[in-house]
């Protein structure tokens, strides 16, 4: 369904792209040469930028509507004429204005990724913005002075950078927010109904979900003893996995100790990882829509209160924030083994906007786009605003301290209200800031709290896999090995959870990584690892 979906999606790509090479020239989408040099904020006359980007459903058409950049416009004088899209559409209508050569000035939330940003590069479609940071950016640059590991990961393998980044620091090391995505929450209700204990072994957490079955404490059937969405990130159940060897996680690659770099899915722990999913699955303890449902089914499900066991980044955006769902404990495996297994997640996205070569105000745009970087500002784009007559607001200001101070959710889910308000973009919010710019937000405070506490005690691994700024030819090949790679890996796993072949079937699957490319891949993510050292 999803080649035939994609396949017709091309064709539709290639139908545009002929009516605009037969039919009139559209509008022009890039602005016009202002001629401007030494530019000040706020200009003395206003001019506009032309700017593709995208949005959430939840906020509004037009971008201009949101506070956050009605205050920006009268600060800097600049008027930004948005072309906004939502879901798919935008990737489509970015990669059209890429390909005809009708580009606006500057592409925001553009989330290129690395290879299309060399590809684009080397097409001389996007500039190099090396020499635009150097000269015109002065709030960028102290955040790369500050932390110049950013500068590293900004940097493609030619030297030049191409694309401005997202930077949201939230704890560091192991004790960082993104140690681990898939937090597994328990139904601590039920477990006080029925007299249980909060497991603290595989063979406990089976035991307490056989109870959840049995005794129904949903009602009318309605129970559902673990749930999740496979293969799903932060709804993922490899968690459990890390009780049996080195775990899982969302890309399978984690780095022992001593700078090894490996696949979990070919560990042999995962084994028994699966094995135990299939006894789970065969006593009808796993929800048996979890191979298929979405979020928001998976949500519905949730906030109906049927779940004994469940995995997501923060529960508050599924069953609240009352009391009923706790973190489960790291579990001992049937040897006593334990492990929670660091995600190869941090606050970092490369590719949050790009300029275009049809940019003939580089210097207004640099400046205006450094905006985005200013401390104030940035924690602003990253989470939304203060001082809304007409929305609940994040922030309230404090300017006796000159500090944006998170206001209480009063039950909102996080997600929710942040996607209303907050711009995306390029931004960065250093630890720094915390104390100084802004408070930590309660739901990030909260869950710093439950990380250091109840995770990172358990954390073998010293390091994750960082993010490697690849070259096009090691880029072409992982592309190559991991379009086939990754689906091959994600199938079995599923597959195996349900049907219990694993063992049997465990020497040909090795087999088959071997012959989609697994070996080339490891070397090539080594080699990767190794640089970044």
């Amino acid at each position: 369904m999803k080649k035939t979906i994609k396949v017709i999606s091309t064709i539709l790509l290639v139908s545009i792209l002929m009516l605009v090479g037969c039919g009139k020239k559209s509008e022009q989408t890039w602005s016009d040469d202002y001629g401007l040099s030494n530019i000040k904020f706020p200009l003395e006359e206003k001019v506009s930028l032309k700017i593709m980007t995208s949005s959430s459903p939840l906020a509004p058409d037009n971008p201009n509507e949101k506070l956050i950049f009605e205050r920006l416009e009268e600060k800097t004088g600049v008027h930004i004429d948005w072309l906004n899209f939502v879901g798919d559409t935008f990737g489509e209508r970015r990669n059209l204005a890429m390909a005809t050569g009708e580009m606006p000035d500057a592409i925001m939330n553009a989330g290129f990724s690395d290879y299309e940003l060399l590809n684009y590069a080397k097409d001389e479609a996007i500039i190099p913005l090396n020499d635009l940071i150097d000269k015109y950016m002065p709030n960028l640059q102290k955040v790369l002075d500050e932390a110049p590991q950013y500068r590293a990961m900004m940097t493609a393998p030619d030297g030049n950078i191409y694309s401005f980044p997202w930077i949201e620091e939230l704890g560091e090391g192991k004790e960082s927010i993104h140690s681990v995505d898939n937090f597994p929450w328990i139904n601590v209700k039920w477990l006080d109904e029925l007299g249980l204990e909060m497991p603290t072994t595989t063979d406990e957490l089976k035991e307490v979900l056989i109870a959840f079955k049995e005794n129904d404490p949903a009602g009318d059937g309605q129970t559902i003893p673990m749930s999740f969405i496979i293969n799903d990130g932060g709804q993922d159940p490899g968690f459990l996995f890390g009780s049996f060897g080195l775990g899982d996680n969302w890309d399978r690659t984690v780095v022992t100790n001593d700078g090894e770099v490996k696949l979990t899915a070919a560990d042999e722990g995962y084994v028994n990882a699966i094995k135990f999913m299939n006894e789970l699955y065969e006593e009808g303890l796993i929800d048996i829509e979890a191979f298929e449902h979405d979020w928001p089914t998976y949500v519905a499900k949730g906030q109906e209160g049927r779940y004994g066991l469940y995995f997501t980044w923060d529960k508050g955006n599924i069953t609240g924030m009352d009391d009923t769902y706790d973190l489960m404990r790291p579990l001992y495996g049937p040897d006593d083994h334990i492990n929670v297994t660091r995600t190869n997640g941090m606050g970092f996205d490369r590719s949050r906007m790009v300029i275009t070569s049809a940019n003939k105000n580089l210097e207004l745009t640099a400046k205006w786009i450094d905006q985005l970087y200013d401390p104030h500002q940035s924690v602003q784009d990253n989470w939304g605003t203060y001082g809304d007559e007409e929305i609940q607001n994040i922030f309230e200001w404090d300017d006796s301290a000159q500090m944006l101070k998170h206001l209480p959710l009063e039950g909102t889910a996080p997600v929710e209200l942040r996607e209303k308000t907050s711009v995306g973009g390029p931004l960065a919010i250093l630890d720094s800031y915390y104390g100084t710019k802004t408070t930590k937000p309660d739901d990030a405070a909260w869950r710093l709290d439950l990380m250091k506490k109840v995770m990172v005690p358990y954390m073998s691994a010293d390091n994750i896999y960082p993010r490697v700024f690849f070259n096009k030819d090691e880029l072409d090949k992982l592309s190559k090995i991991e379009a086939d790679f990754y689906p091959y890996i994600n199938r079995k796993r599923a597959e195996w959870i349900t049907n219990g072949k694993v063992e049997d079937e465990w020497e040909d699957y090795l087999e088959e990584l071997d012959r989609l490319g697994f070996k080339e891949w490891l070397e090539i993510k080594q080699a990767g690892y190794d640089r970044s050292k």
